[in-house]
């Protein structure tokens, strides 16, 4: 059951990047409660993934790079900027929602297209991500926080 969670998880981010694309050209043509609707499913596929992603790292553990030695370093800098790319994503993504909410559209049209790239480049390296730690490599080695930090 475990195994499959990271699969759950990215396909959930995936599906929020192809709403927010959606929501983008719904908005584009002057949908704006189709927009809402769909970005708002777009934000609830995010959370998801979040849980999914949150839940996993805590009880189980993050899997270290599997694949060759040589590549580890690529690997862990190419995970850094997926990481940047996620946080930086999920913020503006919150303020979008937060902007969106109390109708304050001068900044949520300035920061909208900007925030949406970020998250389809999110998207798009989480599943690079997914693939070199569970289908291109074998999995490294798995530690939960509970385990690394109590040591049970």
């Amino acid at each position: 059951m475990l195994t499959i969670l990271p699969l759950i998880s990215t396909t959930f981010i995936v599906i929020s990047a192809i709403l927010v694309a959606y929501g983008w050209a719904l908005i584009k043509q002057g949908k704006r409660e189709e927009h809402k609707k769909t970005m708002l499913a777009a934000s609830g596929f995010a959370l998801a993934f979040f849980i999914i992603y949150m839940s996993r790292t805590i009880f189980v553990g993050n899997m270290n790079f599997g694949g060759p030695a040589e590549w580890k370093l690529y690997y862990q800098i190419f995970l850094i900027v997926h990481i940047t790319l996620a946080t930086t994503g999920a913020v503006l993504g919150l303020r979008m929602l937060y902007t969106g909410y109390k109708a304050q559209w001068k900044q949520h049209k300035k920061i909208g297209p900007g925030t949406s790239i970020i998250w389809f480049l999110t998207a798009i390296t989480g599943v690079i991500v997914y693939l070199l730690l569970f289908v291109i490599y074998p999995g490294g080695e798995t530690n939960s926080l509970f385990k690394t930090i109590l040591g049970f």
